[in-house]
């Protein structure tokens, strides 16, 4: 059975899109091929390292893509998730061709939050466990459509 392409954009490809990826990867590996890229790659965000690892998932190897050098290679996916904040969700990346279903998750962005370093983890631990439970429902959804169909 060939896997289903899921593409995580936000606009860094540095937090939101890098935890939804991880999280997809651990939870459903064996029926999902998942990426992040963003509309621009930059690092990845350390307090999202931080709180990944504190949640048991360890990014800090990950690297950042572009959406657009994806687009360049001509890499398809039936489904392409944005993770931008209603504020700069008019910005946020999309990928322009072949998209089968588009899907947006709002969360705040951790590159934004302000505050001591242990105020801005746990808003980043806050948005990181909101990614999570989207992830593990969309994993359902789709479960149970996939066995509404045969």
């Amino acid at each position: 059975m060939e896997k289903i392409k899921v593409l995580f954009v936000c606009v860094r490809n540095s937090a939101r899109s890098q935890m939804a990826e991880a999280f997809l990867k651990v939870f459903g590996s064996e029926k999902f091929h998942v990426e992040s890229a963003g509309l621009e790659a930059g690092q990845i965000n350390q307090l999202t390292m931080d709180a990944m690892r504190e949640m048991g998932i360890d990014i800090s190897n990950n690297t950042t893509k572009s959406v657009f050098s994806l687009y360049q290679q001509g890499r398809l996916f039936n489904y392409i998730i944005s993770l931008c904040d209603e504020g700069s969700l008019q910005g946020c990346p999309l990928y322009p061709h072949h998209i089968v279903k588009h899907i947006v998750w709002p969360f705040e962005d951790p590159e934004c939050f302000t505050g001591t370093y242990e105020e801005r983890l746990e808003k980043t631990k806050v948005v990181g466990d909101q990614i999570r439970k989207e992830v593990e429902k969309f994993i359902h959804e789709i479960s149970d459509n996939a066995a509404q169909n045969k």
